[in-house]
């Protein structure tokens, strides 16, 4: 299929940020950093090999903002000062082959396990199924302050910019959903309300770290008490408010029609392509595994991609679909081998090793 779009063309954000091509690396769990959040060679590794693979974009894993934040063991944090050694070295990194650094900024909520915390893990409601407790009124603006905290520390090391992580039914996403936040207070109830912690960390981070700074926001618009309208409505209210650059759509499957039978006319795409983005731009996540994937992406009214398993797969894979309109990944499973000769640690392997069909068996 024939591209609509240059591959290698520069996009130009509304921040004045330029980004190579239209290639950008998905924020992935990889739990190959150290505990207390500092950064680790192997995730450094793992990560500028991406950006010598010219991905035009290259995003950390989601990074907590909060020790209580922590999702998964060996998770990148950016919540210390003393975390910004590995930050700056990162970021040097990646722009030294001419990508944007991004970081993601995350906070795992009722997700986040109670031995890794060594805590019970906070959500907008108490929740008992997961041991979580209700965040009072003050801990809610402590985590809007801290996510913006964390951009700032992203700034100071060098970074582009930052994604705020609202997808996923992790903490951002647990607060717009109408099932999981039973709040009564200003930050619960309509959606109006359930959307002000996003809205208020947006605000905060503009503020913050100026008009020159990259900003986007990722989110899922099914699975943990989304709603295809609600999501779709907080897009445009994002886009219209002009404080962000791109919005990162998780869709699972960037091919898929939506679970809500109500909106199943149309693909979940279409859905979000419908929207009039101004100057915002776009990007999709889910299932892009080949140069026709992308083709279909990118003639599709969206303005570049998020690769996620086939930037495991292939480091290079940006430069692989440039050279070839017909590129497949490699067929799964993969052994060990070839998985480290592209840059992943045993701990990344192993992590992998959950996904059926990835890893190739020893037996």
């Amino acid at each position: 299929m024939k591209i609509m779009k240059k591959l290698d063309d520069s996009i130009l954000f509304p921040c004045g940020r330029k980004m190579k091509n239209r290639f950008m690396l998905s924020p992935l769990t990889n739990t190959q950093s150290n505990e207390d959040g500092t950064l680790s060679s192997e995730e450094f590794d793992w990560l500028t090999m991406r950006a010598k693979g010219q991905f035009g974009l290259v995003m950390t894993c989601a990074s907590h903002v909060q020790a209580i934040g922590k999702g998964f063991p060996g998770q990148l944090g950016i919540f210390n000062d003393t975390q910004l050694e590995g930050h700056t070295r990162l970021a040097k990194a990646i722009k030294s082959y001419g990508g944007l650094a991004v970081i993601q900024l995350h906070h795992a909520g009722m997700r986040s396990e109670p031995k890794l915390i060594e805590d019970a893990p906070v959500a907008p409601s108490s929740v008992e199924r997961k041991g979580a407790r209700a965040l009072t009124l003050e801990e809610v603006k402590e985590l809007r302050d801290d996510f913006v905290a964390a951009a700032v520390r992203a700034r100071k090391s060098g970074y582009d910019g930052v994604e705020i992580h609202g997808a996923h039914g992790y903490i951002v996403a647990q607060f717009l959903s109408k099932s999981i936040n039973q709040r009564e207070d200003e930050y619960g109830g309509n959606l109006e309300n359930r959307a002000r912690l996003l809205f208020e960390i947006v605000e905060g981070i503009r503020a913050a770290c100026g008009a020159d700074f990259l900003l986007g926001v990722r989110l899922s618009p099914e699975r943990f008490g989304m709603e295809l309208s609600e999501i779709k409505s907080i897009c445009q209210q994002l886009i219209d408010g002009a404080n962000i650059d791109f919005l990162d759509l998780s869709l699972w499957d960037s091919f898929k029609y939506p679970e809500e039978k109500e909106h199943i006319g149309k693909t979940l795409l279409q859905h979000f392509t419908e929207l009039d983005f101004k100057k915002v731009k776009l990007t999709v996540a889910g299932k892009i595994h080949t140069g026709e994937d992308v083709a279909n992406i990118l003639n599709s009214k969206v303005d570049f991609v998020t690769v996620g398993r086939s930037g495991i797969l292939h480091h290079d894979f940006p430069m692989k679909v440039m050279s070839n309109d017909n590129f497949e990944t490699i067929s799964l499973p993969v052994t060990r081998e070839y998985l480290k000769r592209e840059g992943l640690s045993d701990k990344f392997i192993e992590y992998m090793n959950n996904w059926r069909g990835f890893v190739a068996s020893d037996i």
